[in-house]
């Protein structure tokens, strides 16, 4: 309407009950005080992103007293291992972490039913070159050793992580990062695909949000994802399994126990339902989820 009252002033100049009119016009949008509002709110609305959760493997047995601090030392669990694909709009595909695949790791773990993480995605119709951000939550083997099976991906992770953990040439400067994985990370900077996230509270990507906290490592994130059913947290391993949450007990392996459950606590009021906040490794995901195939299930 803006556009053909600005047409018709060009076209009458002289007309006075024309100019009238758009003061009135203006009057009365200005005696809505939600108008301005709401339009800003529409523009500014984020896109809605489809989160799935991806199973490419299993650690039979494994201790939960390495996930769950204080946990009876005689309970073992099959901890799922498992990645997120985040759908956006006009078929952007994203990651969040990358699994593992190097044979080295694969022979140290022993997973059961492995699948190699980009032929996983590929259950979901993505071919890896799809791809085209890859964002790490953190430098851990199991999220971070696939990142170079996606060639056309963008990397993403905290700056702090990085600088903490990779070392001149690419060597490890503290322990928990995997030498072969430090050397992959400072190669793919090298190529210029790597993109630093600068501390809490930023956006990736529209609609995507990354948070520091938890301390699982140096400076682990989490993060935020707009969907249509509110917004999914996708806590990666700052929270192991649902247990953590729902005890409220910290996880096991932290360098800050209570950093890691005022963490916990930060990601209930930023998701837009408890049972939107997806934990790192609980196979629980893949039964609370509905199931779109083999070891995937749409996160909603």
């Amino acid at each position: 309407m803006r556009v053909r009252a600005a047409a018709s002033v060009r076209g009458h100049q002289r007309s006075p009950s024309l100019g009238v009119g758009l003061l009135a016009a203006t009057l009365l949008l200005g005696a809505l005080p939600g108008a301005a509002a709401c339009a800003s709110r529409a523009a500014a609305r984020p896109p809605d992103w489809q989160v799935y959760a991806v199973r490419y493997a299993t650690l039979p047995g494994f201790p939960v007293q390495a996930l769950v601090a204080g946990a009876d030392s005689t309970r073992k669990l099959d901890i799922a291992m498992m990645f997120w694909a985040l759908e956006g709009p006009r078929g952007r595909w994203v990651l969040v972490d990358a699994g593992f695949y190097r044979q080295g790791l694969l022979d140290a773990w022993k997973p059961a039913g492995f699948v190699r993480p980009d032929v996983a995605l590929e259950r979901l119709g993505v071919p890896p070159d799809s791809v085209s951000d890859v964002i790490l939550t953190h430098i851990h083997w199991d999220h971070l050793d696939g990142a170079d099976l996606f060639p056309r991906a963008r990397i993403w992770l905290q700056r702090q992580e990085y600088e903490y953990y990779v070392g001149e040439g690419g060597t490890p400067a503290h322990e928990g990062i995997d030498t072969v994985d430090a050397a992959m990370l400072a190669g793919l900077r090298a190529q210029g695909r790597v993109r630093f996230v600068e501390g809490d509270g930023r956006e990736i990507l529209p609609g995507i949000t990354a948070y520091t906290g938890g301390r699982h490592t140096f400076a682990s994130q989490f993060l935020g994802v707009h969907t249509a059913k509110g917004v999914v947290v996708l806590a990666s391993d700052n929270v192991y399994l649902y247990e953590n949450l729902e005890r409220r007990v910290p996880i096991a392996q932290t360098l800050d126990a209570r950093s890691n459950l005022a963490a916990q606590e930060r990601m209930t009021r930023i998701a837009s339902a408890r049972r939107l906040i997806v934990p790192g490794h609980d196979p629980a995901v893949f039964m609370r989820f509905r199931h779109l195939g083999p070891d995937v299930v749409k996160v909603e």
